[in-house]
C-alpha cells in the first residue's frame, strides 16, 4: 500500500461520524419490513389487549357483581396489561435487529465502513430505542385512553390527572424500550437468532417462575430482582405490594440488565470477528 492510499484511508476514516452511522442505521431500520410488522404487532397488543381487558372488566361489573367488583382495582393497570405481551414483540425485533445482519453478513459491511466498532452499536440501540419508545408511549396513551372510556361505566376509571396514571404511561414505554435493549445487547453478544431470543425469553419470562419454586423467603428476594417483576412495577398505581421494588427502582434495575448486556455485547463486538 503507498503513501498516498493510506493518507486517503486516512482521511476516510476522519469524515465518519456517529451522527452519520445514526443515519445509516436509521435507514437500515426502517428498510426492514420485519420493523414494521414488529411495531405494528406491538401497538395492536397494547391498544387492543388494554381496551378488551378494560370493556370485560366494565361487563363483569354491569352483570351484577356490584360495585364491590370494582373495589381495589387498578383501572390504570388494566389498560395497560397489553404491556405484558407487547414485551416479546419488541424484544424479538430487538434481537433480529443485530442477528439480521450477522445471518447475511451485512455486519461485515458496517464494520468495514466504521473500523472502531463501537459507534455501530451504539447508533443500532440509539436508533432501536428511540423509535421504541416513540411508538410504545403513543401506544401506552391510546391503550389508556381507550381502555378508561371503556370502563367508564364502572364509575371507577382513571384519567391523566390519576395519581400514577402518567408515571405507568410512560413508565410502561420506558420498560418496553429496556426490554427491547436488553435484546439488542444479547444480539451481539449471541449474533444467533434462535439462541438470542430464547436466552431473552429465559431471562424474562422462565426466572420468574423459576424464582418462584424456591423456599419463602428466598423467592421474593431473588425473584423481585428480575426484570419482568421489577420493570412491571411501575405500571402499578395503587395497592403497592410492600415485597416488590418501588416503580423508579424497578425501571432502574431492568435499566441495569440492558446497560449489562450491551456492555457485554460491546466487548464481543471487539473482540470477535464478524
Amino acid at each position: 500500500m503507498t503513501a498516498t492510499t493510506v493518507a486517503r484511508s486516512d482521511v476516510a476514516a476522519a469524515r465518519i461520524t456517529q451522527a452519520g452511522v445514526i443515519r445509516s442505521e436509521w435507514i437500515k431500520l426502517r428498510s426492514l419490513r420485519s420493523t414494521w410488522y414488529s411495531l405494528l404487532a406491538a401497538v395492536v397488543i397494547i391498544v387492543g389487549l388494554g381496551t378488551l381487558f378494560s370493556g370485560l372488566h366494565a361487563h363483569r361489573v354491569e352483570q351484577g357483581n356490584g360495585p364491590g367488583a370494582q373495589i381495589g382495582l387498578d383501572a390504570t393497570q388494566v389498560s395497560l396489561r397489553g404491556v405484558f405481551l407487547a414485551q416479546l414483540a419488541i424484544g424479538v425485533l430487538g434481537v433480529l435487529v443485530i442477528t439480521g445482519e450477522y445471518s447475511t453478513g451485512m455486519i461485515r459491511s458496517s464494520l468495514a465502513a466504521v473500523p472502531h466498532r463501537q459507534p455501530v452499536l451504539v447508533a443500532k440501540a440509539l436508533v432501536f430505542g428511540v423509535i421504541v419508545f416513540v411508538v410504545s408511549l403513543a401506544s401506552t396513551l391510546t391503550g389508556f385512553l381507550l381502555g378508561q372510556q371503556a370502563q367508564a361505566s364502572t364509575h371507577a376509571q382513571a384519567s391523566l390527572s390519576t395519581p400514577g396514571a402518567l408515571r405507568a404511561i410512560v413508565g410502561g414505554a420506558i420498560y418496553l424500550t429496556l426490554i427491547g435493549l436488553l435484546a439488542v445487547g444479547l444480539g451481539f453478544l449471541i449474533r444467533n437468532t434462535a439462541g438470542a431470543i430464547a436466552t431473552l425469553f429465559g431471562i424474562v419470562l422462565v426466572a420468574p417462575l423459576l424464582a418462584s419454586a424456591l423456599p419463602t423467603p428466598y423467592s421474593t428476594d431473588v425473584s423481585k430482582y428480575l426484570p419482568l417483576n421489577a420493570g412491571s412495577q411501575i405500571l402499578v398505581t395503587m395497592n403497592f405490594d410492600p415485597t416488590q421494588l418501588t416503580p423508579w427502582v424497578g425501571i432502574g434495575v431492568t435499566a441495569l440488565y440492558a446497560a449489562v448486556a450491551l456492555i457485554a455485547g460491546a466487548v464481543m463486538l471487539k473482540r470477535r470477528d464478524a
